[in-house]
């Protein structure tokens, strides 16, 4: 695949990766993770600076004109860095809902946004889920105007650091139905809302969110019906996610190969046994065939519904194997010491493992892909 990125998005990868090298090594890394916050708002101010948050919208809504390629730029360097910070969360999901807005509601949220003073989090997933983004006991019922939201989200990544949550809610219709699914910005700060904060296994952190009765006006409603714009975002995300683990897995590779060439067994550099030679080009192959799954997703990502669903699929499912064995291999080669906290490596395997989970496992974009492709034929049939 011949991909060539424009000077804007080669400028911000290299202005990224310089940044990351200068102040995000592993040790410092370990530093944060470890702290009360989780996380450096300072760093956070610093990606404002640089224009990240910026990157991926267009100018009428203040932002550089970019689109999904930027943010793929963006979180591809995130994964070789490890980021913890919630780019994702806020940027793409977040952002993703808002620049589909209303006008009030960019004037308001999506400027704060790129400004740096509003963060994110997604608040869709719960208890009984699974990954049905439709599966929603959480309500949200009309209440004169507004609406008063009630229930319960599990994992929601990133609400320790944000200032307000994007809800999804069940406005109408049965617990799975794909019809009456709606979306409200809330801050986290309203009455009624209270979150149990914890770290995740992957150095990030996440919270349960429990909504009792908040109310929201009018103005807090992105879509009263809006199963689609879930969806859309959430492809939008995979695609992003799928280009942090590229970044992650290139880093766990090129780790490997380097220890490989300083350990020693039988007094000869592991290195050199031609079985862990294979499984290091294996390594850099399952690495480079996620790369062009993960343009593919990004270019495809405004094309039909289907087109859009099947690529985000796909990608998924592969960057979910290739995730798997790239880390699982670079874990063997270390031997035990690849999962001490010490060491990077067992780091970047927690991450690719925890990403193969979010926003559905291979099996579940086994099946989703599997769904989509027979309904065309189906239709093509008739």
């Amino acid at each position: 695949m011949d991909f060539n990125f424009t000077e804007e998005q080669t400028m911000i990868r290299d202005s990224l990766a310089k940044l990351i090298k200068d102040k995000y090594d592993f040790d410092t890394r370990r530093k944060v993770v470890a702290s009360k916050d989780g996380w450096r708002p300072e760093m956070w101010a610093q990606f404002v600076e640089l224009g990240l948050t910026a990157a991926p919208f267009s100018e009428e809504d203040g932002g550089l004109g970019g689109g999904p390629i930027d943010a793929m730029v963006v979180m591809e360097e995130f994964g070789k860095g490890l980021v913890v910070e919630p780019f994702l969360q806020t940027v793409v999901i977040g952002g993703g809902f808002l620049k589909r807005g209303t006008t009030a509601q960019k004037e308001e949220h999506l400027a704060a946004l790129i400004g740096g003073e509003a963060v994110f989090a997604f608040a869709y997933a719960e208890p009984k889920g699974r990954y049905n983004l439709a599966d929603l006991e959480t309500t949200a019922k009309k209440d004169g105007k507004g609406w008063k939201i009630s229930g319960h989200k599990a994992v929601v990544v990133g609400a320790p650091w944000a200032s307000h949550l994007i809800v999804t809610a069940r406005t109408g219709g049965g617990r799975r139905d794909a019809k009456g699914v709606g979306v409200f910005i809330v801050p986290k700060s309203a009455k009624g809302v209270t979150t149990r904060d914890y770290p995740t296994v992957d150095g990030r952190r996440a919270s349960e969110v429990y909504f009792d009765n908040v109310a929201v006006g009018p103005e807090a409603v992105i879509g009263e019906d809006s199963l689609g714009l879930v969806e859309l975002v959430t492809d939008e995300a995979i695609a992003a996610l799928a280009a942090e683990a590229c970044g992650a897995m290139k880093v766990a590779q090129a780790m490997t190969v380097e220890y490989s060439k300083t350990r020693k067994q039988f007094g000869t550099p592991i290195g050199k046994f031609q079985v862990l030679q294979h499984r290091m080009v294996d390594m850099f192959m399952e690495a480079e065939q996620s790369v062009s799954m993960t343009y593919m997703a990004t270019l495809k990502l405004g094309e039909d519904d289907v087109t859009r669903k099947k690529a985000a699929s796909a990608t998924k499912v592969r960057i979910g194997q290739a995730g798997r064995f790239v880390g699982q291999s670079a874990i063997q080669i270390h031997g035990g010491m690849g999962m001490t906290d010490e060491l990077a490596i067992g780091h970047y395997f927690k991450r690719l493992t925890i990403i193969d989970s979010e926003f559905g496992n291979v099996d579940h974009h086994l099946k989703r892909y599997t769904d989509l492709s027979a309904a065309e034929v189906a239709v093509a049939a008739e």
